[in-house]
């Protein structure tokens, strides 16, 4: 266990779907609203959020011990 009491974990970022016909009816255009990629990883013990409703991401979660 990390040293708050939550184990770490790996995220990768697996798949981003992107709604482009929703973009264009309903978002006031954000630039770099999440600088995350497909096949990135990274390790952390306060989750993630990077989600802007038109651009979500898949991610894969694993336990580190």
């Amino acid at each position: 266990m990390g040293t708050n009491g939550m184990n770490k974990v790996r995220i990768t970022a697996i798949r981003q779907t992107v709604y482009p016909d929703l973009m264009a009816k309903y978002e006031n255009p954000i630039e770099h609203t999440c600088d995350v990629r497909e096949g990135q990883q990274w390790i952390s013990e306060n989750g993630i959020s990077c989600n802007d409703g038109f651009r979500p991401f898949s991610f894969y979660i694993e336990v580190i011990e």
